[in-house]
């Protein structure tokens, strides 16, 4: 006998923060939805619970206004009426970091546990594609079940669901794998989160509602347990639902209709799943769809919030963080309190439609002040951080040299030893306000002959700027605002082996007489427009493009840097180029090449196009965002007009570096259009490696049969790579989040600069002008050959360092603990990239994690800090899994599954 259909009617509500209105508009519809649910809670025991949509600065936002609330909403919360949690806010997964998505899972997993429940559902319910590593981050946090709205066909919404039978899954239920075998039941919205929207109660209307949604319901549905999702964006409660239900229940006896919650649903849904599940493996794109409704083009609008994201996770996480451990490990408090504040600023920047680019104009105005919130928090944890260490360093042997030595460290908080060209501003004289200031004597202070040495005596090529006297200013913690006037220098020079998670420490210090530096003098310019080092030929050809030649192996790829630029008449979430034109390139426009910088440690020729791009569309573009014309049917092409379009291109070379900086810049006046840069490898194979959370996944070149958008753009984090078995390019990017494999015979990598556009798009027209990007821009990346197989990973390390920006931190002499060249934590591995060094807030123990980039298994030895000498295996929740034992030699051993995330933790005590 089948068993009895069950309708699982959950309430809820998708709260975007900020979308189609800024945030208070918003807020102020927030207030009075939760009024109304608390309301309804407390006057209906018959409206049994409400899903808060996954995360918990609802909450936070609800009790900035109504803080007399509180104790009413939490007595709701810990008696499951009101389920919150277990994210922060509800992020895109891709355009936030690995660390950041983390973050979000740890502080909504803290703040829920505080209000007295923690809905254990990985809740995605309108994310632009899901993660691949999802499945494993849920399953460490004891999370083993995930809802999702796209991704994986069937689809709903604008995915489109097709009546074809060719399914990825043909339930709505799943296993969802992560690549290194991690798995947890998926449910996919397969009629989308509002498909038991506005219930009637009336049995006529109600009898046609239901008639027409129980057929859409079981059309994949594995089980009989249907789930409805009663409500929308920003949709008010239906307060009526008991009611509802009950006309329901009479109407179709045979139905059971219950007002549920995901825990009873999933639980139900758990024990009655059929054994032919599919298993969905990785990543959840929407590849198999026609691709004209997957969203990935958010990536590209309002590229520079992207760059501001990536510039704001790096300085937390990869600056701020790992130098309040080591300051930590040094005695010092680690302030948990200012990094959540720094942490949750940044993520009220993360939700899908906030750091997508994809709403009105207002929101992203309070981004970037947002952002510039976090960063300035950041600034000062991380320069707090740097007196402490940089006061605690022994430096008293640069006194040997001389007795105004002017000593300072460079910080290396990446994973890897380090070498690269660095700068500092160095203080030569200070005269405090409060002594008396001699502007005369500052400005004609004697510099003197000084060279740049290390602490053993080294001696570096350095480049000194004389900056002549400026204003400045110390903070002292026990007095009152110290002003000062000082003589300045800037130097710029090349670090040699900075190790990683540590520091090396060098000076300025006086000779008796001028000494020539033998070391390494000679200049990096080898001919007219070329330079080259050990390891790279670079030569610029007449239109601006590079020859670039892999000395290691001899491969030799051209045409990089070319410039095309295409009209775009779709919108902040789509990109459509007007049917029939012509894509426009540099490639045959004149460069104008200058040199710019030529030291024995580094080279830079400044490349200048001066290029003509249609100024805008056509009228006709106005006229079909108002008629709100469907973008993949508009007609609207670019007018004749030409308006000028200068590109300024400055390529660097340092003399030990693998890899070639550049960075572009630009005044954009034109509208509507989408610039690139392109990357011709002529490498043969039929897939390519990018850089997404926690993972070096492996993607396909070309796309699904069913995939109609002539565009083929995809996410990326840090870099993309087109490499075999014998030769390979890895670029990296400092915040340009789309890219492209082109299909032009060549595997043409293809890095999105910059999308303008005017409108929001998706459900009504909503003029957004200022994402035409109006104005100057300046971008980053780093281009990194290799010889295949055997190099990739460390081009893949290559472009992770890139993205940290160094730390310098200028001292005195001093008694210190600390050699002047130092390592806080050691570690070994083939595979494995370094992904964060914290402090657990609960426990007080330093969190240290990695994840293996390779699909093969691996290990890990990590060499235990001082006093913190007790090693624990844990999860992305920093909670204990199980002890790790160190050898004779401090160090554990720690055997690591293919890409698997591995955080080990290091608290105090005896190791026996």
């Amino acid at each position: 006998m089948p068993k009895k259909k069950c309708v699982h009617i959950i309430s809820h509500t998708h709260w975007d923060r900020e979308w189609y209105l800024p945030y208070e508009k918003h807020h102020v519809l927030l207030i009075k939805l939760m009024d109304k649910l608390l309301d309804t809670l407390d006057s209906d025991p018959e409206y049994k619970s409400f899903h808060l949509d996954g995360q918990t600065i609802i909450l936070d936002d609800y009790l900035q206004i109504r803080p007399e609330m509180r104790e009413k909403l939490q007595s709701f919360v810990r008696e499951r009426r009101i389920h919150v949690g277990p994210w922060y806010i509800l992020q895109d997964e891709f355009l936030t970091s690995s660390e950041a998505n983390i973050r979000n899972l740890q502080y909504g997993v803290k703040d829920a546990a505080q209000w007295g429940n923690v809905s254990k559902i990985g809740y995605f319910p309108d994310s632009f594609g899901n993660i691949g590593q999802a499945p494993q981050i849920l399953s460490q946090a004891g999370i083993n079940h995930a809802v999702f709205g796209r991704g994986v066909k069937p689809t709903g919404f604008n995915n489109t669901v097709s009546e074809t039978d060719d399914y990825e899954s043909p339930y709505s239920e799943m296993q969802w794998r992560s690549p290194d075998g991690s798995s947890v039941l998926g449910i996919l919205f397969a009629n989308w989160y509002c498909n038991g929207n506005e219930v009637p109660t009336d049995e006529t209307g109600a009898r046609k509602y239901w008639d027409q949604h129980i057929i859409s319901l079981e059309k994949y549905a594995a089980t009989p347990h249907l789930l409805m999702l009663n409500g929308c964006d920003h949709q008010p409660i239906q307060t009526d639902l008991p009611e509802a239900i009950r006309t329901a229940e009479r109407l179709y006896p045979n139905i059971e209709f219950i007002h549920s919650n995901f825990n009873d649903y999933i639980g139900k849904v758990s024990t009655s799943v059929p054994e032919d599940l599919k298993v969905i493996d990785g990543e959840l794109r929407s590849q198999q769809t026609d691709g004209w409704g997957t969203l990935v083009n958010t990536a590209s609008a309002r590229v520079y919030m992207k760059q501001m994201n990536q510039r704001c996770q790096t300085l937390l996480e990869k600056v701020a963080e790992p130098l309040s451990a080591f300051a930590y490990l040094q005695g010092e408090d680690y302030n948990h309190h200012l990094l959540s504040y720094a942490w949750k600023t940044l993520m009220q920047n993360h939700p899908h439609d906030s750091i997508c680019g994809c709403s009105v104009d207002e929101v992203h105005r309070e981004m970037v002040t947002r952002f510039e919130k976090s960063k300035h928090v950041s600034e000062m944890i991380i320069d707090e951080s740097l007196n402490s260490i940089s006061k605690q360093i022994d430096t008293t042997s640069f006194e040997k040299w001389s007795e105004n030595a002017l000593p300072f460290t460079v910080y290396n908080t990446t994973g890897w030893d380090r070498t690269g060209a660095v700068s500092i501003t160095l203080d030569v004289r200070r005269d405090y306000f409060s002594s008396g200031v001699n502007k005369k004597e500052l400005k004609e202070f004697p510099l003197g002959d000084r060279l740049l040495i290390d602490a053993e005596g080294n001696e570096f090529n350095c480049k000194v700027e004389d900056l002549g006297i400026a204003f400045d200013y110390d903070l002292p913690e026990e007095k009152f605002r110290q002003p000062y006037m000082a003589r300045r220098v800037h130097l710029t020079f090349e670090a040699e082996r900075v190790p990683a998670l540590g520091f090396k420490t060098f000076a300025w210090v006086r000779t008796v007489s001028q000494q020539e530096i033998s070391k390494n003098d000679v200049s990096l310019i080898t001919d007219e427009n070329q330079m080259e080092n050990d390891y790279l030929k670079v030569k610029i050809a007449k239109n601006g493009s590079l020859t670039v030649t892999d000395k290691t192996n001899g491969r030799t790829f051209e045409e990089l840097c070319v410039y095309e630029d295409t009209g775009d008449i779709g919108n902040e979430y789509m990109y459509k180029q007007p049917n029939g034109e012509q894509v426009i390139t540099t490639k045959d426009l004149q460069g104008k090449v200058t040199i710019t910088e030529d030291t024995p440690f580094q080279a830079t020729f400044q490349i200048v196009h001066e290029w003509e791009i249609p100024a805008c569309a056509s009228d006709l573009l106005d006229i079909e965002q108002r008629e709100l014309v469907w973008f993949t049917g508009r007609k609207s092409t670019r007018v004749e007009e030409k308006i000028p379009f200068t590109i300024k291109t400055l390529v660097t070379l340092e003399r030990n570096s693998k890899g070639i900086n550049v960075k572009t810049s630009f005044d954009n006046q034109a509208k509507d259009h989408r610039l690139r840069v392109l990357f011709p490898t002529d490498i043969k194979t039929d897939t390519h490696y990018v850089d997404s959370i926690f993972e070096v996944v492996k993607r396909f070149n070309k796309p699904t049969e069913e995939w109609t958008n002539p565009d083929h753009s995809q996410h990326q984090q840090a870099f993309v790579d087109v490499s075999n078995d014998d030769e390979g390019l890895t670029v990296a990017n400092l915040g340009l989040s789309e890219y492209e494999i082109i299909r032009d015979g060549r595997n043409t990598i293809a890095i999105t600069l910059l999308r303008s556009v005017g409108e929001l798009g998706d459900w009504g027209y909503f003029p957004t002008p200022e994402a035409q990007c109006l104005g100057e821009h300046s971008v980053s990346f780093r281009i990194y050959p290799h010889s295949g197989k055997e190099e990739v990973s460390k081009a893949y390390q290559d472009a992770y360092q890139y993205q940290v920006p160094w730390s310098i931190k200028q001292t005195g002499i001093h008694d210190g603990d600390l050699p002047p060249v130092h390592s806080f934590i050691q570690w070994e591995s083939s595979n494995l990239a370094f992904s964060s060094m914290k402090v657990a807030d609960k426990s007080g123990d330093v969190m240290i994690r990695w994840f293996n980039m390779a699909d093969e298994d691996g290990s890990l030895i990590v060499e235990t800090p001082e006093t913190y000498n007790n090693a624990y295996e844990s999860n992305v929740i920093e909670e204990i899994k199980e002890p790790l034992h160190a050898d004779r030699k401090q160090s554990v051993h720690v055997p690591v599954r293919k890409h698997e995330i591995v955080t080990i933790g290091f608290t105090k005590g005896n190791s026996e």
